[in-house]
């Protein structure tokens, strides 16, 4: 098997640690929320309420559903209930990408929605603009750049797939996708290890994670919506085949017309749903604020995003005050779909992020890393969301955004109101949206292959991107593993 770039380049682990040595086991989005003001605290649930919609969940899905639901219906009385605090999840943690795709990039589109697929890009940049045009309709700021973002190649074979990805673009007439070769991507981004890249120019934005949380839940408690916080709910009864809905916690209760559940990674209140995701836990890490010459010796100056292109990939992309975010790479599932709070210190982990940290940028040897941190991520078999409704469509989901849902999860917001009103029109007619993915086993099956798949990911990088009869066969089923 062939070494890869990180494993050539690899820096000397006296670099690593040095790095690593005071940094924080902390999120630094949530932090620097934190440091800026943070959030009020919201009451917890008591009592018996009756509304109108009630949400389960307080992350972007719910805080979506929740400002478009009293969009649409001002008088509606919606409560939003979280088991925890606003954004403290995969909304506060996650690298603030802010994509326009709703399908996991069009490669996975293609093959599983041809026919629809240009309705569903157009349908993506619908839904990014409206989220850049909500900071000035709804008087948010959360730190929102639409700088594209930078697809790089960081091995010969990764070549031929920028020249398919730009093929794409021109046979549909997309001239926002533009063809970096080395050295004009290194003019953009000083990296040794880069060999080309393409630039998304239009459907890519970069975001503040938590504090896009916490005016979501301002916007919307502006709005009427009533937010518990500390309130998980134990239960959802829906007796009869006509009624109201009803959320049950400790010590309190909603009875509702609708419910919404947007819990993503977390166990489902419906039964039919505990086997469509499975969590999987991937890893960030967060520099200093670099130095003027620091942030010179890189260049970056339109501050894209940035991705590789191994099955095994990295993010990373600049904060507003010049720290580097750099996470990915490993995607770990333990056994029984459990979410931990133990499972966030994984130090392999961060050793090995920070260590091609270094190689990607060895100009910077000597800058310290100040947060670390991990979150896990709702996988689905199809790599993107997927809807529906229950209990005689009063309740409606969604879940399953496998690490692309900071915007997709207003897109998911509008299809379940949709779903729940019983609208027939373009985005309920989707078949992404009609159809369920197939589920991923129980266990012990679900561990086995999950791990092997893995692996398998990990041969393919290893061997100029060909994939072996476990993922080949993966392909052919529609089925897959991702983070």
């Amino acid at each position: 098997m062939a070494t890869t770039v990180f494993e050539r380049r690899r820096p000397p682990a006296s670099v690593v640690q040095h790095s690593l040595a005071d940094t924080h086991q902390s999120v630094f989005w949530l932090d620097d929320l934190a440091a800026s003001g943070g959030q009020p605290s919201r009451q917890v649930l008591t009592h018996n309420h009756v509304a109108d919609l009630a949400i389960v969940g307080g992350g972007y899905t719910g805080l979506w559903t929740a400002i478009l639901a009293k969009q649409r219906n001002p008088d509606s009385r919606v409560l939003l209930v979280e088991a925890k605090s606003i954004g403290w999840a995969a909304s506060g943690r996650n690298g603030g990408f802010c994509e326009a795709s709703l399908t996991h990039g069009r490669e996975n589109g293609l093959s599983r929605w041809p026919d629809e697929l240009d309705t569903l890009d157009r349908l993506g940049l619908e839904n990014l603009d409206a989220i850049e045009a909500a900071e000035a309709e709804l008087g948010m700021s959360f730190e929102f750049e639409r700088n594209g973002s930078l697809d790089v190649a960081v091995e010969p074979h990764q070549l031929e797939w920028l020249e398919e990805s730009l093929a794409d673009a021109a046979g549909r007439g997309d001239d926002s996708v533009i063809y970096l070769e080395e050295s004009a991507v290194q003019a953009e981004v000083a990296s040794p290890t880069y060999l080309g890249a393409v630039w998304n120019t239009r459907t890519s934005a970069i975001l503040h994670p938590a504090k896009l949380a916490a005016e979501l839940a301002r916007v919307a408690e502006g709005l009427g919506v009533e937010i518990f916080e500390r309130s998980p709910v134990r239960r959802l009864e829906t007796p009869g085949s006509t009624g109201a809905a009803s959320l049950v916690t400790d010590v309190g209760r909603i009875d509702a017309a609708r419910v919404v559940l947007a819990t993503n990674v977390f166990p489902s209140l419906l039964k039919r749903n505990r086997l469509m995701t499975v969590p999987v836990y991937d890893y960030a890490l967060m520099t200093e604020p670099l130095s003027a010459e620091q942030l010179a010796s890189i260049g970056w100056s339109r501050r894209q995003g940035i991705g590789d292109m191994a099955n095994q990939f990295h993010y990373y992309r600049l904060s507003r005050d010049n720290r580097i975010l750099f996470g990915g790479y490993d995607a770990i599932y333990h056994y029984g779909r459990r979410i931990r709070d133990r499972y966030e210190q994984r130090p392999a982990a961060f050793e090995m992020l920070a260590s091609h940290f270094f190689t990607t940028f060895p100009q910077l040897e000597g800058l310290r890393f100040s947060h670390k941190w991990a979150g896990a991520v709702d996988t689905s078999t199809q790599f993107t969301a997927f809807f529906g409704t229950a209990r005689d469509d009063r309740v409606a989901y969604a879940a399953g955004f496998t690490g692309l849902g900071v915007a997709s999860t207003r897109f998911a917001a509008e299809v379940m109101l949709d779903l729940l009103e019983q609208r027939d029109n373009e985005r309920t007619s989707l078949e992404m949206v009609r159809k369920r993915p197939l589920p991923f086993p129980p266990e012990p099956v679900a561990a086995i292959g999950i791990n092997a798949t893995r692996w398998s990911l990990d041969r393919a990088d290893h061997n100029q991107g060909r994939r072996n009869l476990l993922l080949k066969t993966l392909d052919a089923l529609g089925l897959g593993f991702d983070s």
